[in-house]
């Protein structure tokens, strides 16, 4: 399941490793508690029947550190409740969804609506093309 973290919203995607595929889910309400926005994902997570979290890391130049600090929290939280997690550079993922969503003639309320989880779908969409699954980090 490819998670990509916001303060407000929590964009989610769940894919299949075999076909390298994701599809976005819709988004989350950031409830501004870790603890409770790592249950949340949990629960969905069970739902779905994942075997592994993608969280996305904003690693990008002149990015926010206080964002990716607390990416990396909510990847704690994730863990302790027993998930494997991953983090994936998040870079681009939300103007890359936003492109796409432009060419496909969406309007901009829809794309508001569902860029979280495009971006999602990219952020595990490079987990897989990273080889996922294997014993290395990525």
């Amino acid at each position: 399941m490819g998670i990509d973290w916001g303060g407000k919203r929590i964009g989610v995607a769940v894919g299949d490793r075999t076909s390298g595929l994701a599809r976005a889910c819709p988004a989350l309400a950031a409830s501004g508690k870790l603890t409770v926005d790592a249950t949340a994902l949990d629960r969905l997570a069970r739902r779905e029947e994942v075997d592994a979290l993608v969280v996305g890391l904003p690693l990008n130049p002149g990015g926010d550190e206080h964002m990716a600090r607390i990416t990396e929290q909510l990847a704690d939280r994730l863990r302790i409740l027993g998930w494997r997690v991953d983090l994936v550079d998040e870079s681009l993922t939300s103007e890359e969804s936003h492109a796409a969503m432009r060419e496909a003639d969406l309007t901009a309320a829809e794309r508001r609506r569902r860029v979280d989880g495009e971006a999602a779908c990219r952020i595990l969409e490079r987990w897989f093309s990273q080889g996922a699954g294997s014993d290395e980090p990525v």
